[in-house]
């Protein structure tokens, strides 16, 4: 009800032409149509495939002749006044220079005739022309109480025409809804019938089956990808500071911290050394916090039409306000925005990309946990660091003998090994200069040498492996001189 409401204000406020990009075609109708009847406006759909038709009763409407778009918009320009008309999937036909002049001369037409033109389209491939006569409108992502409805209407309908056995608490309801968060109402729908297909049964034990077809969901679309985060928190070797950072704010989002006057916690960027268990940590906090972490792939954000890309990423970023509390990985961050920190090469969209994102973290109020990883620090664009963008900055270094035997024994440990059989305090000074994830290697090494030999691995199979090769810390040696002393005022280390 809310897009309606809008929708009403975008129309008294006097605009022309609306444009809306959106998959979810029949909801934009839906909101278009009860703005009309509110209004007592006529309505009029154009389709290539159906002509026109009438826009309240579509259904038993009579299709008309006027499949071309051209007579279509020539129909709409000659009709009655307080009248929406609506073209459907409009930019496909306009690389032609006839169907785009004739859009043109129907919006003026329609301006002067006190009606309104919406153009809605799949994807954002509007001319610019078009562009600069249309007021863009978003489809707002369904509430709590809209979801709340949705089940209890679809629950019913399939009822009707099956029986179902309702056995929900109502803790299990709301664990649902919070779960069909982010999605559409034609999604959220989609995935209660496919729930209650198989056992013709809605109960508490199907937020567990919400959960996996929402992660189907959200792998299809490509934008924020769901991250299975079994890790825990003392899983990671070392990083001591940034572990009790953590524990202290594992409580940011409850209620009672906002009670006692806690803004909820925005959000971390995690610089250092390739290797040194950054992306690790987004996996931890997950688990450590127990709240669902979306990884935001910036490679699907980038789209070779204009606006799209920005669009892209403001989605990404709504879906995940819509589904919070949650937490957002953006792994090296510095790659996506590159462009952002120096001579653009691209037309200025990193520059823009990255505009909306740095609003987006000093503007949103939904509890979202925002976890940057970086490896190279000079190609981040300085806005990034400024002092409240993130909570805190920290930086992972190398780790110290400490860490290393730690590292080692959870290694080992993984792996079906006892630590106590080994000697960690040797394994540890070997590895001098080493990262968490070459130790890693040099474990997973000695197992397979091990077993190719029939043998069992013990320090000095292991050592052999971590002298094998050379670490991180010696082929990039002036690289990474170069991150401890940049980091060595301007960030928290992380152990």
């Amino acid at each position: 009800m809310n897009d309606v409401t809008e929708f009403i204000k975008l129309i008294k406020a006097g605009y022309c032409c609306i444009s809306i990009v959106t998959h979810e075609e029949t909801e934009a109708l839906d909101v278009i149509r009860r703005a009309a009847k509110n209004l007592e406006y006529h309505m009029q759909i154009w389709s290539a495939g159906r002509g026109i038709r009438d826009g309240h009763y579509p259904v038993f409407s009579i299709e008309s002749t006027h499949r071309d778009i051209c007579d279509g918009l020539q129909e709409f320009a000659s009709g009655p006044t307080k009248s929406i008309y609506v073209m459907l999937d409009t930019a496909r036909h306009l690389d032609s220079v006839v169907n785009l002049r004739m859009l043109r001369d129907t919006i003026h037409r329609i301006e002067l005739n006190k009606s309104i033109l919406v153009l809605i389209d799949s994807e954002e491939k509007l001319p610019e022309v078009v562009k600069s006569y249309c007021r863009p409108f978003e489809l707002s992502l369904p509430s709590d109480a809209e979801l709340d409805m949705l089940i209890r209407t679809t629950l019913r309908e399939i009822h009707d025409m099956t029986p179902l056995e309702i056995g929900i608490t109502k803790g299990g309801l709301k664990a649902i809804i919070r779960n069909l968060r982010g999605l559409s109402l034609r999604q959220a729908r989609q995935l209660i019938c496919d729930v209650v297909s198989t056992d013709h049964r809605f109960d508490d034990e199907d937020v567990n089956r919400i959960i996996a077809g929402k992660r189907r969901m959200i792998r299809s679309d490509g934008l924020l990808e769901y991250v299975e985060a079994p890790l825990k928190i003392e899983e990671i070797g070392g990083m001591a500071n940034l572990k009790k950072w953590l524990q202290l704010r594992k409580n940011g989002f409850a209620e009672k911290a906002t009670e006692f006057g806690i803004t909820p916690p925005r959000g971390v960027l995690i610089l250092g050394v390739q290797g040194a268990g950054k992306s690790l940590c987004a996996k931890a906090i997950a688990t450590a916090w127990q709240q669902p972490l979306y990884r935001l792939d910036c490679e699907t954000l980038y789209n070779s039409y204009i606006g799209e890309s920005e669009r892209n990423l403001r989605k990404a970023l709504k879906q995940i306000e819509a589904m919070s509390p949650a937490i957002l990985w953006i792994d090296e961050i510095e790659k996506a925005f590159a462009s952002a920190a120096s001579q653009s090469t691209d037309g200025g969209l990193s520059k823009r990309m990255f505009a909306t994102l740095l609003t987006w973290m000093q503007e949103h109020q939904e509890p979202v946990f925002l976890v940057a990883t970086a490896n190279d620090i000079q190609a981040l664009p300085p806005e990034l660091l400024r002092k409240g963008r993130f909570d805190e900055i920290f930086f992972v270094g190398l780790p110290d003998k400490d860490a290393r035997r730690s590292i080692f024994s959870i290694h080992l440990k993984k792996r079906k090994r006892d630590p106590k059989k080994f000697n960690l305090e040797k394994l540890a000074k070997a590895s001098d200069g080493y990262s968490g994830s070459e130790i890693e290697q040099a474990v997973l090494s000695a197992l397979h040498e091990a077993f190719a030999n029939d043998k069992e691995i013990d320090d000095d199979l292991i050592i052999k492996c971590i002298k094998s090769s050379p670490p991180i810390s010696v082929t990039m040696a002036e690289h990474i001189q170069q991150l401890y002393d940049w980091a060595q005022e301007r960030c928290v280390p992380a152990d």
